[in-house]
């Protein structure tokens, strides 16, 4: 009998409950360190505490955390769409990508605290202004490793499109879009997690208030009434809607090249 596949689970298993085992020592240690110091809840609130305020505030904070959430899909949705389409276009023509890649260059590298409140005075819908500075945040790492995946393409292969007369877009189709996909993916779940971050920071840079605002406002909101568990509260949701962003994006790698590319190969 082969017992193989059950000692092979062994290693999952306690790589998957090492992180967990980390998140609630450190936790604990929070816990301990308040209580014995008699720290106040206006300066360090336990973790017990920061929980108790979530699960009695909640249902105040749930409309600011789909706010955000919307801002954060919308402005991901965007940079997928304008990045992949601007990436294709930069593999087929040279001559567009050395004059328009400076530009993206001079986006990414432009800090989004400095470039939001213009932002905030040119467009008129807050919305609309956190959705923008959110895109400009998770553009680039989309646009970057999308034409780096584009031109890693076996040039072998190439040449063998070359002989069989393949049109640019069966070569892209065929060739350049799987040799692309894990940098891709790569760039998605770093774009993720940035596009959160330019929501929140824009957030911040505007001051909105209001019940059409995200986590951002709780937070100040939070700070300015000294709710410092509040604070910690809103804080969680928004590491939440991070955490959950890397997953979803980390699953759907793996769904994806897990069966032939090395990335995602067990041991690989």
């Amino acid at each position: 009998m082969n017992h193989a596949p059950a000692g092979a689970r062994r290693p999952g298993r306690a790589a998957a409950l090492a992180p967990l085992a980390v998140v609630l020592a450190a936790l604990l240690a929070w816990e301990l360190v308040v209580r014995l110091n008699g720290i106040p809840p206006y300066i360090l609130p336990a973790p017990s505490l920061v929980a108790l305020t979530l699960w009695r505030d909640l249902p105040s904070l749930l409309p600011s955390l789909w706010f955000t959430v919307r801002i954060t899909v919308g402005a991901l949705l965007l940079a997928v769409a304008g990045g992949v389409l601007l990436a294709s276009v930069f593999a087929l023509s040279r001559r567009v990508e050395r004059a328009l890649f400076p530009l993206a260059i001079v986006l990414q590298v432009t800090p989004i605290v400095a470039i939001a409140p213009l932002i905030l005075i040119y467009v008129e819908s807050i919305t609309a202004a956190l959705l923008i500075c959110a895109f400009i945040v998770a553009f680039f790492p989309i646009l970057a490793n999308t034409v780096v995946g584009l031109r890693s393409a076996d040039e072998r292969l190439g040449d063998l499109f070359t002989l069989y007369g393949a049109t640019r877009w069966q070569r892209l189709r065929l060739l350049l879009v799987p040799s692309a996909l894990p940098y891709f993916l790569a760039g998605l779940r770093i774009a993720g997690g940035l596009a959160l971050v330019g929501a929140v920071v824009a957030e911040f840079a505007a001051g909105a208030a209001g019940r059409e605002t995200g986590l951002a406002s709780r937070i100040l909101e939070a700070a300015f009434r000294t709710e410092i568990p509040r604070m910690f509260a809103a804080l969680v949701l928004v590491s939440a809607v991070g955490i959950a962003i890397f997953a979803v994006f980390d699953a759907l790698s793996r769904w994806l090249l897990g069966h032939w590319h090395d990335s995602e190969l067990p041991g690989g």
